[in-house]
């Protein structure tokens, strides 16, 4: 019987587009500092770099643990949600990288990630105990 993983499919999907929005925003730097290959020592090319690779490191467990949870059949309207404020704080976290007005992004996505990583982490031992 084929499962499915609605909330997995629609955070791998949404994470894909950020993925790629971040990249975007790392080749717009690339165009203006006429930098092609490595970075500018710690520049605003090099911000956008590691907000990038930051997203990559940290939604490869998300993304392991919503799937993992959901296929416990422990899913629903509250992953789903958690799923949300994950992708919305490392939007924020990109933006913030930039600095300026909006720097504060980069704390709160920051916050919010490691919160959402330990929670679900929490969730999945709970789930693998028997006790959620």
């Amino acid at each position: 019987m084929t499962q499915l993983l609605p909330v997995t499919l629609c955070a791998a999907a949404a994470a894909a587009i950020v993925n790629l929005w971040l990249s975007v925003r790392v080749g717009q730097i690339r165009r203006t500092a006429k930098v092609s290959i490595g970075d500018d020592a710690g520049g605003p090319l090099t911000a956008r770099m590691r907000a990038q690779l930051n997203f990559v490191e940290n939604t490869a467990f998300v993304l392991i643990l919503i799937a993992a949870i959901e296929l416990a059949g422990r899913g629903g309207d509250w992953l789903a949600w958690v799923t949300g404020a994950y992708l919305l704080a490392r939007v924020a976290h990109g933006v913030g990288m930039d600095g300026g007005a909006l720097g504060a992004g980069r704390a709160i996505g920051t916050a919010v990630t490691m919160l959402v990583q330990l929670g679900l982490a929490v969730v999945a031992v709970l789930v693998a105990t028997g006790s959620f």
